[in-house]
């Protein structure tokens, strides 16, 4: 895809070479954010970290990985996604990885996800066998409230259908990503209630603060 420049924001496909300052930005402006890592008190980014990195390249070099670029102020990072391709054969071994992890905040959160990817079936409601899943979107605190989340979201699908996609899928553990994703026409087709989901003593295993009140599987057929 060629960039797309808005109000001196560029978003472009991100590339191996970006990665480095990729990670340097989530570490303020996702990891201290996301409803889940906010206030569990972990290192969170420290968690499974090299097959994190390994995962996250394998993604860029898909060429499914965009980056946001504020060209008014030398060209810093405002916004990222990070998204690949899924397959059905990934759901059993997504579920075996996460249940094999440490239960540190990234594996109980991996062993949610995973029960999610089951239970919403998505390559069976869509009937498909192949699908894009944007598995983290992050905008900078200082664009937040801007529409660059729906502008990343809306460029990841043209990267979607551009590579012929059938389907992108995201899974939002935030309640302002499932309404921004929401306006562009995905449609929920699975949710989980953090208050429902809980440990073997009967305690929500995650707990963030409203409005956050809820995990979400959003899709759209590309």
């Amino acid at each position: 895809m060629s960039s797309d420049r808005k109000d001196g924001v560029t978003i472009r496909v991100m590339t191996k070479e970006d990665y480095a300052k990729v990670k340097e930005f989530m570490k303020d402006d996702f990891y201290l954010w996301e409803p889940l890592c906010q206030f569990s008190g972990e290192s969170v980014q420290q968690q499974n970290e090299k097959e994190n990195d390994e995962n996250h390249l394998s993604m860029i070099a898909q060429g499914t990985c965009l980056v946001a670029l504020d060209e008014n102020n030398a060209g810093q990072i405002v916004g990222i996604v990070l998204a690949g391709a899924h397959f059905p054969e990934d759901v059993a071994r997504h579920r075996l990885e996460a249940e094999a992890m440490e239960q540190h905040l990234w594996g109980r959160s991996s062993v949610m996800l995973s029960k999610m990817e089951r239970e919403a079936n998505v390559f069976e409601h869509y009937g498909i066998s192949r699908m894009l899943c944007s598995e983290i979107t992050s905008v900078a605190q200082s664009m937040r409230g801007k529409g660059l989340g729906s502008r990343l979201a809306a460029t990841l699908m043209e990267v979607g259908r551009s590579k012929g996609f059938p389907a992108m899928v995201a899974y939002c553990t935030s309640f302002f990503s499932a309404r921004q994703k929401a306006a562009l026409g995905m449609q929920c087709i699975y949710s989980l209630a953090y208050a429902d989901y809980k440990d073997a003593q009967g305690l929500p295993i995650f707990a963030p603060i409203a409005p956050h009140t809820m995990a979400r599987v959003m899709a759209i057929k590309l």
